[in-house]
């Protein structure tokens, strides 16, 4: 039971009451709650708030007056309703030290290293993100990226509960522009990149650019990737303290004298007048700079360096993400998540610089999501491979044909040979079918998941059970 002022943090146009509950969500609403009307993109909220007085709530919030008797209207209900949470778990994130990760690659890999960094320098750590939740080694499911505001709310409160003193999380733009996470304050946040995702929702690459630049603004700290493109946009305007990381020019920490493995990448990590070896066991250029992340992050923060270099030796990889699994006799199989133009350009790098024999590529892009990235897919699997299999990734309601022929405008382009298998479980088949030893094959796009989103509902779809089968 919380008073709805103090809920709201301020004065009220209304009585104040007691509040038993808050939920955004109509279904929900119990005797007593405060039901906030918020507009999405399928349902309005606000259709609900005569039906959620007469079902017994203690009070309605909006954002357009309804003329409703308790009701307390707002400018913002993403906004309020994000600060309601918080301050209904008692406003958790104020007792961890919270960091937060944003960017189109690599928030998954970042946040699982910092997690494993910091549990090796003795804290208990609390992971949110995209493959799952976590509470030290207790692992819970994880629906979003970054969850909605009760569901974060909670977890954090759990992880208090727990004994926990940091928490990570990936911070997606959606959760960004949808005010998911306001209520946090991060004492650091890390960008990685920004590459070409995620445009059906922003529109362009500059107003995707400013949705992920809104998490300095809640944050005490920067870590910006100086060697990507948008850094700069990235930089302008923020007034916290900017930590730098690049692989290619000055900046507070760097990376030098990389040497590239078929099992990982070696590399000098830099840090003003001192500089560590790093072993790091996760092959690829992208590696590189997941790492740096990880250690500029950590060192802003006050780790010392030699602690933040063995954590990172000790680091092992992330389910999905450059995932080796046992293939049929001789022939090397991966699993990346790489879901981006820029994403595949870097696996299919990485992966044809330590490959022996041929890179065959199986690949589709998501139903709908962004169409203008489907031909330059095709396009880059086409150039960086040797075959090419083009199949369906998580059609959802759009045609998967249809997105596949969007994919082949860019892979035509390419004298290369490829097969069009619509069924992703019978594409692995053939893509396996005509490897031969020393052959990669690369399952790109699905990564940690096991599942796949069709149309008519979603199946069981595991890459590691088809390779399996294949292998016998």
């Amino acid at each position: 039971m919380m008073r709805l002022s103090a809920l709201l943090g301020g004065t009220l146009p209304i009585a104040d009451r007691d509040i038993a509950g808050i939920t955004c969500d109509s279904r929900r609403v119990e005797s007593g709650f405060a039901f906030v009307c918020i507009r999405g993109t399928a349902q309005d909220g606000h259709v609900y708030a005569a039906d959620a007085l007469k079902k017994g709530a203690a009070v309605v919030i909006t954002e357009e007056a309804q003329g409703l008797f308790d009701e307390v209207t707002v400018s913002d209900t993403r906004q309020v309703w994000a600060q309601m949470c918080a301050r209904w778990f008692g406003n958790p994130a104020e007792r961890l030290h919270l960091i937060g990760v944003t960017g189109t690659n690599g928030k998954t890999t970042v946040t699982w290293l910092l997690k494993a960094a910091l549990t090796a320098c003795g804290h208990k750590v609390g992971l949110l993100g995209t493959i799952q939740n976590m509470i030290g080694e207790r692992v819970l499911p994880s629906g979003h990226t970054t969850p909605d505001p009760y569901e974060l709310q909670s977890l954090l409160a759990l992880m208090v509960a727990e004994g926990c003193d940091y928490a990570v999380m990936e911070v997606s733009s959606h959760a960004l522009c949808q005010n998911r996470v306001d209520g946090c304050v991060f004492d650091a946040a890390v960008f990685t990149n920004l590459t070409q995702d995620h445009l059906d929702y922003h529109g362009t690459m500059e107003a995707y650019a400013e949705a992920k630049k809104r998490l300095f603004s809640q944050a005490k700290c920067a870590i910006i990737n100086a060697d990507d493109a948008w850094a700069a946009t990235m930089c302008d305007g923020i007034t916290i303290p900017v930590t730098t990381f690049s692989a290619k020019t000055t900046a507070d920490y760097t990376a030098r004298e990389i040497t590239a493995r078929p099992d990982g990448v070696d590399f000098l990590l830099q840090a003003g007048d001192t500089a560590a070896r790093v072993h790091f066991a996760i092959p690829g250029m992208f590696s590189v700079y997941n790492a740096l992340a990880t250690a500029a992050c950590l060192l802003a923060l006050g780790f010392p360096l030699s602690a933040v270099a063995a954590a990172l030796e000790a680091a092992r990889g992330v389910k999905g993400r450059a995932e080796i699994v046992e293939g049929p006799a001789g022939v090397t199989v991966v699993i990346d998540y790489a879901h981006t133009p820029d994403g595949l350009a870097n696996i299919c790098r990485t992966l044809k610089e330590c490959c022996a024999g041929e890179l065959i590529t199986v690949f589709g892009c998501g139903g709908d999501r962004d169409r203008t990235k489907r031909p330059k897919m095709g396009r880059i699997a086409a150039e960086l491979s040797d075959r090419v299999v083009v199949t369906s990734d998580n059609p959802r309601s759009e045609d998967p044909m249809g997105i596949i022929e969007e994919i082949l405008v860019g892979v035509r382009e390419v004298d290369v040979p490829y097969i069009v298998e619509e069924n992703r479980a019978r594409a692995i088949h053939a893509a396996l079918a005509v490897a031969r030893p020393g052959d990669t094959v690369l399952l790109a796009g699905k990564g940690h998941e096991t599942y796949q989103i069709l149309a008519d509902g979603v199946i069981h779809l595991d890459e590691r059970e088809i390779v399996a089968e294949v292998r016998g």
